[in-house]
């Protein structure tokens, strides 16, 4: 299939087909996709031995990037193979590389496959011609990205080995959060050093680039704050009970409820009660960030809303109380139960922002054939705002269909890959006319023009804000945002709007240095990048080895049991952490299977696992190799004991001693010591 470029398009690949490293800086709904097919199929046809790699950030574009753009027009002539951490085939990576022209996957399997030591897997940066780095803005800091370019950034300053070209995407490199031209630069130079890229943008075809790709009509849907409000109040009360609870000096320390500062404050109160061991203040820590999650979605969405997250929290411990601070929080929520379900299903008090939604919605969808998206902040809000628009007779009656759309992963919300695409293709062939979505349909996702985009309750950056308007690109679309009169919504947005402009004049000020001075300080900023690099990994090594395993306990975050030591943990499929000890068995119960739409090579999912004494959630358990169930661990719900004190786990590769490695051979995992474990299970412990 022919590829057909318009003229900005045309403008903005000549460096790539130059064979120089390039950033191509176009709006969400340009066509930079289509570009970089362009270039990767003139960069396959005239390169000696080309093997192109695609890398994008998210699950989800590896299937679209492969079956919207670069299989119609590539697939033919070349070889194309597409891996995500969703394909069974991501264990060959290394091999199926070799047999390939051009593959797309996500920068993880990229990452692992040049840090793997298995020959099936391994791969190096030298082995592509050409590197396609799709949202390439992500390119700082400790991102996937930059872990990949950090790596080509030291080969290049060390001049080891012939590197691939770059081709970097994005709508927006951003300002990085600063607010001052200079500073501004200063971050559009890093990414371009982190990319060892210019970055390019149309000069000749503006106009064209604005028919192409119109930017939507502006609104703002402020609300006035509302009058009273007896359930957040109510809420508070609660709260400030909680607070009495406590020591003293606890509380006082303690921001205003509500916000995100004051869950942040609960956050390291949680993690203080912990190291200290004082379950009252943990505890209360954990309850009081309950409850602050309810004043926040009581501020975004229903009454309702906030009542059902305190209700289902509640239901859900009341059979697992420890001691008297547990008895107090339970019993302080069900002698206010009634009264909060009451004032929750008082209309007259209901959220003025769900009534200027309503308003907005119906002005677009009343008179005319319309499809939008609302966007949200949570995948809990998502959920919430579905509920509203399914029982809003007056949106029923508009004939709005909507469905949610959020990202993947883990928890009771998450939205598996095939659910996106089906509710992506719904959206684009007319089944549904409103997605509400976190910001997994701000980047990337190929979603149809819409004529209405809301903002609903969001603090974002100014990239995000700049997608979500790029959604909005039918014929006289509406970008709304709906937020709270002088609200902090409020005040991002118009931040926001500054740090758009102040990226363009950055931007501008970076394309006009000349040549030389560009090389001396892409040139400064990446040794500057290596030698900070080497430092970074030399203390991360360091901090690996603080301590021997028998150095570290690992107790129950939840009631501070002690379950076992750091030396019988393993990691098992470079992933896994497994206790291989057969006494840990008394310290857990299990529960109910868990069920994965996918399949593994070498391991499948059992029951998950809880405390023993106050059902604390620990992970699950997993057959490995078809025999041994071993208990796979979440680190953050326990705490570690080291001789330099208690730290609260956060995630594996943090913690400070070494994990061993189960051996392996040429079949798998050696599987020389067997302890039986009761009938039909088993524990393996690996040889060292």
């Amino acid at each position: 299939m022919e590829i057909t470029l318009r003229s900005y398009q045309e403008e903005v690949v000549q460096t790539a087909l130059k064979g120089e490293n390039s950033i191509i800086w176009l709006p969400t709904g340009g066509g930079k996709t289509r570009a970089a097919v362009y270039v990767a199929k003139k960069h396959l046809e005239t390169t000696a031995n080309a093997k192109v790699a695609v890398l994008v950030n998210k699950v989800h574009l590896v299937d679209q990037h492969f079956d919207k753009e670069f299989n119609p027009y590539l697939g033919k002539p070349y070889r194309i193979k597409a891996f995500s951490g969703d394909s069974n085939d991501k264990e060959l990576f290394g091999l199926l590389v070799k047999d390939s022209d051009l593959v797309i996957c996500t920068a993880q399997i990229l990452e692992n496959a040049l840090n793997s030591t298995e020959e099936e897997k391994r791969v190096d940066l030298t082995d592509f011609t050409l590197l396609i780095i799709d949202e390439c803005h992500h390119t700082q800091k400790e991102s996937v990205y930059n872990k990949i370019m950090g790596s080509y950034v030291e080969k290049k300053v060390r001049k080891e080995g012939k590197l691939p070209q770059i081709l970097g995407l994005t709508a927006s490199p951003g300002t990085g959060g600063n607010k001052s031209l200079d500073k501004a630069v200063e971050h559009v130079l890093q990414i371009c050093a982190n990319l060892d890229s210019v970055i390019v943008s149309t000069k000749d075809y503006t106009p064209a680039l604005k028919k192409v790709v119109p930017r939507p009509k502006k609104q703002y849907d402020i609300v006035e704050k509302r009058p009273l409000d007896p359930f957040g109040d109510h809420l508070k009360s609660m709260m400030s009970m909680i607070h009495e609870f406590m020591p003293p000096t606890v509380s006082r320390s303690l921001r205003e409820m509500g916000t995100q500062e004051y869950e942040a404050d609960v956050v390291e109160l949680e993690k203080a009660g912990v190291i200290e061991e004082n379950r009252l203040i943990a505890q209360c820590a954990l309850h009081l960030r309950e409850y602050n999650d309810a004043l926040l979605i009581n501020d975004t969405v229903r009454m309702v809303d906030a009542f059902n997250v305190l209700d289902e929290f509640y239901n859900s411990r009341k059979n697992k109380l420890l001691d008297g601070t547990d008895f107090f929080l339970q019993g302080l929520f069900d002698e206010n139960h009634v009264e909060l379900k009451q004032l929750a299903s008082d209309v007259r008090y209901e959220n003025p922002k769900l009534a200027r939604l309503q308003l907005t919605l119906l002005e677009e969808f009343r008179e005319k054939t319309s499809r939008g998206i609302i966007f949200s902040k949570t995948r809990r809000g998502t959920h919430c705002l579905y509920d509203w628009v399914n029982t809003n007779r007056e949106l029923l009656k508009v004939n709005i269909t909507a469905a949610i759309l959020t990202g993947t992963g883990s928890g009771a919300d998450h939205m598996n890959q095939g659910v996106q695409k089906r509710t992506i293709k719904n959206f684009r062939d007319g089944f549904h006319n409103l997605l509400i979505s976190t910001s997994v349909a701000e980047e990337g996702l190929d979603i149809p023009e819409c004529n209405l985009v809301v903002r609903y309750g969001l603090l974002t950056n100014e990239i995000a804000q700049q997608q979500a308007s790029g959604r909005a690109r039918a014929e006289n679309s509406v970008y709304s945002v709906v937020a709270e009169e002088g609200g902090r919504e409020l005040r991002r947005e118009f931040t926001n709007e500054y740090l758009e402009g102040l990226t363009s004049k950055a931007i501008d000020q970076v394309q006009r240095m000349s040549p030389r001075e560009f090389r001396i300080k892409i040139s400064e900023l990446q040794q500057m990048s290596v030698l900070i690099r080497i430092q970074a990994e030399g203390k991360r090594d360091e901090r690996k080895q603080r301590y021997s395993p028998a150095q570290v306990q690992l107790q129950c975050r939840g009631c501070f049991l002690h379950v076992c030591s750091a030396e019988d943990i393993r990691k098992i499929e470079n992933s896994h952490h497994v206790n291989i000890n057969p006494e840990f068995k008394r310290h857990y119960k299990t529960g109910g299977q868990v069920f994965l739409e996918r399949t593994f090579e070498d391991w499948e999912p059992g029951r998950v696992i809880s405390c023993s004494n106050c059902e604390k959630d620990w992970g699950l358990e997993i057959k490995f190799k078809m025999v041994a169930i071993l208990p796979c661990l979440k680190i953050k719900n326990f705490f570690l004991k080291t001789p330099g004190g208690k730290v609260p786990g956060k995630n594996w590769k943090d913690v400070e001693f070494q994990k061993p490695r189960c051996k392996r051979d040429g079949e798998g995992m050696e599987m020389d010591e067997w302890t039986p474990r009761g009938q039909n299970q088993i524990f393996l412990l690996p040889s060292l």
